[in-house]
């Protein structure tokens, strides 16, 4: 049974992100926050639940949530920022979009960039001990792939719908063959450093 709270009688409202590893597609992150007393047996860390499972918990995180929100950091702005700063201007963007305002945050991982003057808590593996940052992590996950499986059916060559956009052999195999998108991260490693040069047009 993962953690209701980090200290009883505030707004915590908890974060995770999605897509951070991925070769393709924005990264996304989500917050949320649940009713006092709230208690749900069955959430845990994302990647340690079934697809069905994950998509079965969404549809209750977002019943059964105070406040919900996801967002994300485009693949241009990754770009553009890196994708530690990516992910946590997502977070930042999801708490933007809550409807309450937490008083204290609690962050899966071990960085965060300050949301304001809210206290904040980093946990490492949070997504395994907090509810609330379990939530999270379900909601960023299941809309991100969904996400990916839209994008797949106009690239279906890269399998995005299967492997959502992370780097798989067989998804860097579809990139050497058919070349880069304006879906993948310029600033990853998609292929071997002398391969990489040709996926782009000199900028």
């Amino acid at each position: 049974m993962l953690l209701p709270f980090h200290e009883a009688d505030r707004l915590e409202a908890g974060c995770d992100e999605a897509g951070r590893g991925c070769l393709a597609g924005p990264v996304f992150a989500a917050a949320v926050i649940f009713p006092a007393g709230y208690s749900n047996p069955d959430l845990n860390d994302s990647k340690k639940l079934k697809k069905a499972d994950r998509n079965r918990l969404r549809a209750q995180i977002e019943k059964d949530a105070l406040t919900w929100a996801v967002a994300q950091y485009s693949v241009a702005e990754i770009d553009q920022f890196n994708i530690f700063q990516s992910s946590y201007r997502a977070m930042h963007r999801a708490l933007g979009q809550l409807s309450e305002v937490p008083d204290f945050l609690l962050i899966d991982g071990k960085f965060f960039i300050p949301y304001g003057k809210t206290p904040h808590l980093c946990v490492i593996k949070g997504d395994g001990k907090y509810q609330s940052i379990a939530a999270a992590g379900i909601l960023a996950k299941t809309h991100r792939d969904e996400y990916m499986q839209k994008l797949d059916v106009d690239f279906p060559q890269f399998s995005w719908k299967t492997n959502a956009g992370y780097p798989t052999k067989a998804h860097r195999a579809a990139i050497e063959e058919h070349g880069a998108t304006i879906h993948h991260r310029r600033s990853f490693k998609l292929l071997a450093e002398g391969k990489q040069y040709s996926l782009f047009d000199p900028v």
